[in-house]
């Protein structure tokens, strides 16, 4: 009853449409008594119910669904630090680029941590790599038995719940014909669940995929740190060259953290086959990329066609994609046109 109103006695007694003109004279002698108020009735109720009742449904639905069994099929162990978990889960069904909450009861019974998910569809199993950076994913990684030497028993892996998948922007890739892929740092994760995804939509049925070509760039500090997305890169590119179609893949690294030595030692092997970071037949760039640049060249390459852009990093990132985005992108309808789509961390 903070909401205070005029009490329905003072309204037949006091009608404001008639009142307000002469509030000099109210008290006096007339129609016109002082108004009396008091708190309105509680009403709050009636707005908040129906929400109420959504929520607490959604939160139902998630615990049912985080009661699921899922069973961890195997733990891969990748380089610095980072595992992958393969598991498997009845009835679950994903797209490209979607993440997963996890819970890992070993760990803490309460905390629930989102992961993209990094496997594609068409695999009998949903995977997530998990960069070992704090308490939570420590106890993880030795729950795990990553820790130790010898080999482990399927029976001894910890309990996994799951709630997912849940969806992104990256859903969209094979909407377009010619997409650009922008993956910076730890952001490059769904982008790996696309390219397993197109590699196996490619090898099944090429015809009657409407994605042509892929414009990937990956921004990274260190790419140590994400080794395992390298091998990815790898296989999907000795595997297009065997079908000879290398131009369905293009792709650029950008190593953003790099100082005087490391730059030396790029200049030094420049001309080798293969890059002596990545292994990769792509050489590393140093640096970031000139965006106004790229947006030009892949425009001039495709007039007429609508381009997607997909990003998943952060904000400042987002927003000189968006600006080059509008900017590159033509008033005819029957020109070049950008459809910029984000996630952000």
């Amino acid at each position: 009853r903070i909401v205070r109103g005029q009490t329905a006695e003072s309204l037949a007694e006091h009608n404001p449409e008639i009142c307000y003109k002469n509030f000099t004279h109210w008290g006096k002698k007339g129609a016109c008594p002082i108004p009396q108020f008091s708190g309105n009735p509680p009403m709050t109720w009636k707005w908040v119910i129906g929400p109420m009742v959504l929520y607490l449904c959604e939160r139902l639905v998630r615990f049912w669904r985080s009661q699921q069994k899922v069973v961890i099929t195997k733990v891969v162990i990748h380089p610095f630090k980072t595992i992958e978990l393969q598991m498997m889960k009845k009835g679950f069904k994903m797209e490209v680029g979607q993440y997963i909450f996890v819970k890992c009861p070993a760990v803490s019974k309460l905390e629930w941590h989102p992961f993209t998910l990094t496997s594609a569809p068409e695999e009998d199993y949903f995977s997530i790599h998990v960069r070992i950076v704090g308490d939570w994913t420590e106890g993880l990684f030795n729950a795990c038995g990553c820790d130790k030497q010898e080999f482990q028993e399927a029976w001894k892996l910890p309990k996994i719940a799951v709630d997912g998948p849940f969806g992104t922007a990256s859903e969209d890739v094979f909407s377009y014909e010619t997409v650009m892929l922008v993956g910076a740092g730890i952001g490059v994760t769904p982008f790996a669940s696309v390219l397993k995804s197109v590699w196996y939509k490619y090898c099944h049925d090429a015809t009657n995929l409407k994605l042509k070509k892929i414009y990937f760039y990956w921004l990274c500090r260190d790419t140590h740190a994400f080794e395992w997305f390298a091998d990815l890169l790898q296989s999907l590119e000795a595997q297009m060259q065997e079908r000879n179609n290398a131009g369905f893949l293009s792709y650029n690294i950008y190593l953003t953290g790099w100082d005087e030595s490391q730059a030396t030692h790029f200049a030094v092997h420049h001309e080798e086959e293969k890059d002596v970071i990545t292994g990769l037949k792509q050489k590393t760039l140093y640096g970031r990329p000139n965006w106004e640049n790229e947006f030009k060249t892949i425009a001039g390459q495709h007039p007429g066609s609508t381009i997607g852009v997909f990003l998943c990093g952060p904000e400042g990132l987002a927003d000189t994609l968006n600006k080059q985005s509008i900017s590159n992108s033509e008033a005819d309808p029957r020109g070049v046109h950008f459809i910029f789509n984000k996630e952000n961390f």
